[in-house]
């Protein structure tokens, strides 16, 4: 369900990042005693600042590469050529010690930032507000295990989550995972109500992967998390966006796991009815992005432009990544409904809303946990519930049959057999690993030790969690709504919700026959193979949703 392996392996933070410059001295004792007042060590400022070096011995050149900059200079030369422009420099590039040294305004001049270069640490520091230069120098300390650098630049909170102990071994992790960072390609600033985030993507011999660092109000690293480079999406707007609202940043809950949040507001005189909408499985943004799909901002901008307002958020799991993923009783209840009360908390003081007309709306393991949100919230404070692609059934049937059902489709569409072996493993696998989740052996009190897909505790405290059978004790307006395309959560998990509420009045039940997990239409038969490709949330989903909530 968006894929349930998502979010559930502790994330990967660090590698060991080596820029080496090995050249023969050539400073005299004269000009080793003038430069250290003056000249500061290249390679330390490079990797501070996440740049690439290069040594050329026969003209002793040396090249910087940082994100699109390109710096050249020569060894005895005051000058240098940034992205083909010549610059003049306060004194001569050296060597002192087989190392090269620069003046120390070359720093802003060529790398853009605004740094001092401190004699005692031999480091440099920066100012408050530089916070890209800030980030990769945070990068930098934690690809190179400098375990004391990193958690002098945290608060608090994540001290807490994140132990020297845990450190090293994310710095392990990453270099194995990734591969050593040869250069920084970008850093990319975004700011929001609750973080100041900085992403960094580096490059690796095998591969690239990113890195976003994310800073509390008070300029300390309050979170980071680190995940392979997504290929770049032009996503398409949907026919249903006519630009009729406008958008507002909100704060969904307060202190250390606040989330930022978006509320989609229709425009006219409201207040307006309001759908809350909750993630699936993994750590989303508010968006909702998957591959080339948004589905939350098509829900979004589709409801806002017909009356009815939206809130959306980035899930807890994306923002405060470090801190949950240390979590050792990290529940469902704290990954997917905690932040649901928050929201309705918010919406009841917010004046663009009808109070009385809060709807909420869960795609995949967002509708999953609908009951356990029904059973938490205030029975007043929610006006109906929508459930998208949910599972019905407990979460290891669920993945059981998710990985028989994509073993069908690759078989039909004559996948090579190399991938149907490949399947047929992962059918294995998760077999092995529901039988270990339902071995009466084990429980919360008891968890097995190396379990495979951990955190072992979220598995077993929601082992005997069956949300068709609690939603038979329940009642209030329900609209489930399932694509019949869709192999992560079949048609088996919607009739098994028709079958569990056969006797309940207030639920209606609508199914799309080419509509696949992520809600778009797809006429081929899907494996997740199309979930790359730009698409929207299919219009009629839109249209029976705001015919259900007007209704």
């Amino acid at each position: 369900m968006n894929n349930w392996l998502l979010g559930k392996k502790k994330a990967i933070f660090a590698a060991t990042l080596v820029l080496l410059i090995s050249v023969p001295s050539i400073a005299s004792a004269a000009q080793q005693e003038a430069y250290p007042n003056t000249m500061v060590p290249l390679r330390v400022i490079a990797e501070s600042l996440g740049a690439q070096l290069e040594w050329e011995g026969k003209t002793s050149t040396i090249t910087l590469v940082r994100d699109t900059s390109t710096i050249v200079i020569k060894v005895g030369e005051d000058q240098a050529t940034i992205n083909g422009s010549q610059v003049k420099l306060d004194d001569e590039v050296a060597i002192i010690d087989e190392r090269a040294f620069v003046p120390k305004s070359f720093i802003p001049l060529a790398l853009g930032s605004k740094v001092e270069w401190n004699d005692s640490t031999q480091s440099i520091d920066f100012e408050v507000g530089d916070y890209k230069g800030r980030a990769s120098a945070f990068a930098h300390s934690l690809f190179q295990g400098d375990v004391q650098s990193v958690r002098s630049n945290m608060n608090e909170v994540l001290k807490q989550s994140l132990t020297e102990e845990t450190l090293g071994i994310f710095s392990q992790q990453i270099s194995a995972g990734f591969g050593q960072p040869s250069k920084r390609i970008s850093a990319i600033l975004d700011t929001n109500l609750v973080h100041t985030n900085v992403n960094l993507v580096y490059e690796t011999a095998q591969s690239s992967f990113e890195i976003v660092v994310r800073f509390d109000s008070s300029g300390y690293v309050d979170d980071l998390g680190i995940m392979p480079i997504a290929p770049a999406i032009a996503f398409s707007k949907p026919e249903y966006d006519f630009n009729t609202y406008t958008e507002k940043e909100v704060v969904i809950g307060e202190g250390t796991l606040a989330l930022p949040g978006t509320l989609t507001v229709p425009a006219g005189a409201g207040p307006f009815p309001v759908v809350v909408l909750v993630h699936g499985s993994g750590p989303h943004d508010q968006n909702s992005t998957i591959g080339g799909t948004q589905v939350f901002k098509d829900f979004s901008v589709g409801l806002a432009s017909q009356g009815i307002a939206v809130l959306r958020y980035d899930k807890v799991s994306r923002v405060h990544t470090a801190k949950v993923s240390t979590q050792p009783e990290f529940t469902l209840m704290n990954e997917s409904v905690d932040d649901v009360i928050k929201a309705i908390e918010l919406l009841k003081r917010t004046e663009e809303v009808d109070a009385s007309q809060i709807f909420i709306a869960g795609h995949s393991q967002g509708g999953y946990v609908m009951p356990l949100i029904i059973d938490n919230a205030k029975k007043e404070d929610i006006a109906g519930v929508i459930l998208l692609s949910a599972p019905s059934e407990q979460l290891t049937d669920v993945l059981i049959e998710q990985q028989e059902q994509a073993l069908i489709r690759v078989r039909e569409l004559a996948f090579p057999e190399a991938f149907i072996a490949q399947q047929e493993q992962a059918v294995t696998m998760w077999t092995s690993v529901a039988d270990l989740v339902q071995n009466p052996d084990f429980s919360t009190e008891n968890l097995p030790t190396n379990f495979p897909i951990p955190p072992a505790y979220w598995w077993y405290e929601q082992r005997d969690y069956v949300p068709s059978e609690l939603a038979k004790e329940q009642a209030g307006p329900m609209l489930i709504l399932q694509g019949e395309n869709d192999w992560q959560v079949s048609m088996n998990q919607f009739e098994g919700w028709r079958k569990a509420l056969l006797h309940r009045s207030d639920v209606e039940f609508i199914s799309y026959p080419n509509v696949n997990h992520l809600l778009t239409e797809y006429e081929a038969l899907s494996i997740g193979m199309e979930y790359g490709n730009p698409a929207n949330v299919s219009a009629d989903i839109i249209q029976d949703i705001i015919d259900w909530i007007h209704s």
